[in-house]
């Protein structure tokens, strides 16, 4: 049963996460809300992990929540069920594009998905933000407005934001140096 419902709803995020990997966070905030299959600190994790790794940010998340609910079998159902949305998508759009490209209702389509993109990684950008750079539980706890900022993360991120910048290295090697500092963070602690 589960592993029917994770087909299900991974192929619900593919179908509907326009815009592709960034885009699916959204809805990975709604399914998290909705099956508890993970907390908001696991999918900050599994963003981590996913930027990390090779391939689209949005097949690795459906990989991750799979295996973290239903091991290598999850894992495999739940990224089937976020590529087969896309898979059909790609192949009806590739036979009728050409034919119909000049079309003005399909132009018009484009037209209002290419901002509708935009909305859904703007809206994962901003999850991604707060998850990662406010405490809201040490907030909640205390009640003091100091405590919701995480300000090891606020100042890593300012400081790889700058680095990167200045120092046009690959993000790969930030990514590193900050898989290291988090390590450093953690021992300090």
């Amino acid at each position: 049963m589960i592993y029917l419902q994770l087909f299900f709803e991974f192929f619900q995020i593919g179908l509907f996460a326009i815009g592709g990997g960034l885009a699916t966070l959204p809805f990975l905030e709604r399914l998290s809300e909705r099956t508890g299959w993970y907390t908001l600190a696991d999918l900050a994790n599994m963003i981590a992990i996913s930027e990390a790794t090779p391939g689209p940010i949005g097949i690795n998340m459906a990989t991750y929540t799979g295996f973290h609910v239903g091991g290598v079998l999850g894992a495999v159902i739940a990224t089937l069920g976020v590529i087969f949305p896309a898979t059909v998508i790609v192949l009806i759009v590739a036979r009728f594009l050409q034919r119909f490209s000049k079309s003005m209702l399909v132009q018009d389509v484009f037209y209002g998905l290419r901002p509708a993109s935009v909305g859904l990684i703007c809206s994962a950008a901003l999850s991604v933000l707060l998850i990662s750079l406010l405490n809201g539980e040490a907030f909640r706890a205390t009640g003091q407005l100091l405590k919701l900022f995480d300000w090891k993360s606020i100042v890593l991120a300012v400081a790889l934001y700058l680095a990167m910048n200045k120092w046009k290295l690959h993000p790969a090697l930030y990514i590193a140096i900050a898989a290291v500092v988090g390590i450093v963070f953690r021992f300090a602690h």
